[in-house]
């Protein structure tokens, strides 16, 4: 992903819903089973996103000047220059009408077509070729909207190129027109596979001109190559958006995966008030508008915005805010174990505001832990009856992290999920927990449906990486990440509980009551790929949970996962954190290390206080 100026005014921080291709594509039927004219939304659509496109050019054009030390704005002598690469789908035919109202409004303009043969440009028996987005279409009802779209654009005279025309010369670099923005309208919503042939050559020209030239890249709707139910892009062809332009609803694979990488700043043309059509339309079909609506209901919701926490009372004290019970920290015959997960997890706990905290971690680990983090107390995890009573005295059991993964680490973990279900506590399961789980769900374990009836009336979060997700469900990781959606659904059907699914564009599931709710966190960033932040996120969802004063929101797993974005976006001065504006906490992604991370949680925590 390119690090360009942020060229949105104002960030979102509203809950953005996310649909998939298929409910996009029924969301415009619904509209034209209305009696609107598809041709008409072609024309609407491109109009409005012509308008976005000047005003994005305008706003990198202003900070441009800006980095030169002066506010004084002045228009370039020579006209404006667009390219604009086009498919022979419907988003090509929203990039020709773009073509054709860039020039009306004084653009320079160039089309680059691209799988179109030499005969798709001989229209002189069509009569619709003289005829601009004013006129009435009623006899050109035998072609299609992109060709409409062609017709109109070459009847004003907008210049075009085959791309096979250009790759095929030396001096190809040459032959394209030099432009200010450069319009991605090859493919739309419909791409499942990777693009092939001249496609994939195309969308790789496409990247090496923009980004050679530092050049405004700009995709209609989705960008090509990018598959917009899942966030996937297959062997790394999709092109690299500035910029997209979503048309009608926000699509989800714009935001998890590959998607964050590739989709630039995202700016919403609704065009139709689709949720209206669809109940219009399920109505006329004599289906239930209740079915309806939920046909229509978001797969996800994007979240930008944490929720606000308030002030504690004065007359509180420790017990207040919950005691955390972090297990883990073990150390296994023949290696020096890993203290360092347990550790950063209470750290975490702590510095997410919660009242008190014991570690069950190995007798060896009990001195460094207490060096680094004297306010908590320690017992020995291998001290069975001990642990079990401080589970009865807990808010929260947390287990897992560098628990180790040997048999009697796995009785460890039976016992003590056990005996937090027994107490009716509050768990957490991350690490080394979730490998167990797997193990006993292979092993069909009686605490696999245990802890699945416990999740349905009590809080049981479990926060898995692709990996652990794999073998939580007994799949290869690409099968999980070929589709994040259903591998987090999955897990949740199989396990109970609520659920995390880290990575790019993190998932969050939580079951509620009629059903559950899927987030995507929408702040982090890539410098937080590095060991212990796992183990930091599961202190920051025990010590949320604990802390009983706050509100059902702002103990939610979601808020859990968007404070530990967050804090990683304060560390590396994220342009897009909101929660960013103290820099003597700046480290950068590629120093970004789990430790730095309880200072950071601090610092978003007291910015959340309202």
């Amino acid at each position: 992903m390119r690090n360009n100026t942020n060229l949105l005014p104002i960030k979102n921080t509203k809950p953005i819903a996310l649909y998939s291709s298929e409910q996009v594509y029924a969301m415009e039927q619904a509209w034209f089973a209305e009696g609107y004219d598809s041709f008409g939304l072609m024309k609407q659509a491109a109009w409005q996103m012509t308008q976005q496109i000047e005003q994005v050019y305008e706003r990198k054009t202003v900070s441009a000047s800006h980095s030169t030390n002066t506010n004084v704005y002045q228009r370039s002598a020579y006209p404006r220059r667009a390219s604009i690469w086009v498919g022979k789908g419907n988003n090509g035919g929203d990039g020709w009408l773009i073509a054709y109202y860039l020039q009306q409004a004084g653009w320079q303009v160039e089309v680059i077509t691209v799988g179109f043969s030499e005969n798709d440009f001989d229209l002189h028996d069509q009569s619709v070729t003289s005829k601009t987005p004013n006129n009435g279409d009623s006899d050109s009802s035998n072609i299609t909207d992109s060709i409409k779209a062609l017709q109109i654009a070459l009847a004003s005279s907008c210049h075009y190129q085959r791309f096979e025309d250009i790759v095929s010369h030396d001096d190809a670099d040459k032959r394209v027109l030099p432009a200010d923005i450069y319009i991605d309208a090859l493919f739309g919503i419909g791409l499942d596979r990777a693009p092939e042939g001249v496609y994939k050559s195309a969308i790789k020209a496409f990247n090496n001109v923009t980004q050679k030239n530092n050049t405004l890249a700009i995709a209609v709707d989705i960008p090509s190559g990018l598959v917009a139910s899942t966030g996937e892009v297959f062997e790394r062809i999709a092109i690299q958006a500035d910029v997209t332009l979503c048309l009608i609803a926000r699509k989800f694979g714009l935001h998890t995966k590959d998607g964050t990488d590739y989709s630039g700043d995202v700016i919403d043309i609704p065009l139709i008030p689709y949720q209206k059509a669809c109940q219009q339309t399920a109505s006329h079909h004599t289906i239930a508008e209740k079915n309806a609506s939920q046909a229509f209901e978001p797969v996800a919701t994007l979240m930008t915005a944490a929720h606000s926490m308030n002030l504690r009372r004065q007359n509180s004290y420790k017990g207040s805010y919950g005691h955390v019970l972090v297990i883990g920290g073990n150390r296994v015959d023949g290696s020096q174990g890993m203290g360092g997960a347990a550790i950063l997890s209470a750290a975490s706990t702590m510095a997410t505001g919660a009242g008190k905290i014991t570690v069950a971690c190995h007798e060896a680990f009990h001195g460094s832990l207490l060096t680094s983090l004297p306010d908590a107390m320690t017992i020995n995890l291998h001290d069975a009856s001990g642990v079990r009573d401080l589970i009865k005295q807990a808010s929260v059991v947390a287990i897992g992290m560098g628990l180790g993964r040997d048999e009697k680490a796995n009785a460890l973990f039976i016992d003590y999920v056990q005996a937090a279900i027994e107490s009716e506590k509050s768990i957490v399961i991350d690490a080394d927990g979730l490998y167990h789980l797997a193990s006993l769900h292979m092993g069909n374990h009686e605490l696999i449906t245990e802890l699945r009836k416990y999740s349905t009336n009590h809080r049981v979060c479990l926060t898995p990486h692709s990996g652990e997700a794999a073998r939580l469900l007994e799949q290869k990781v690409s099968k999980i990440e070929s589709d994040r959606l259903q591998a987090i659904k999955q897990c949740a059907a199989t396990y109970g509980g609520d659920w995390v699914l880290k990575g790019a564009g993190s998932l969050v599931l939580e079951q509620e009551k009629g059903g559950e709710n899927v987030y995507v966190c929408d702040v982090g960033n890539a410098g937080m790929a590095t060991a212990g932040m796992g183990d930091v996120l599961s202190g920051v969802t025990a010590g949320l949970l604990a802390q009983q004063d706050l509100s059902a929101k702002a103990r939610s797993l979601h808020q859990a996962v968007l404070i530990h974005g967050f804090a990683g976006d304060v560390l590396v001065n994220q342009r897009n954190s909101d929660y960013s504006d103290n820099n003597t906490l700046l480290v950068g992604q590629r120093g970004l290390q789990a430790q730095d991370m309880p200072a950071a949680i601090r610092h978003v925590m007291q910015l959340m206080i309202v």
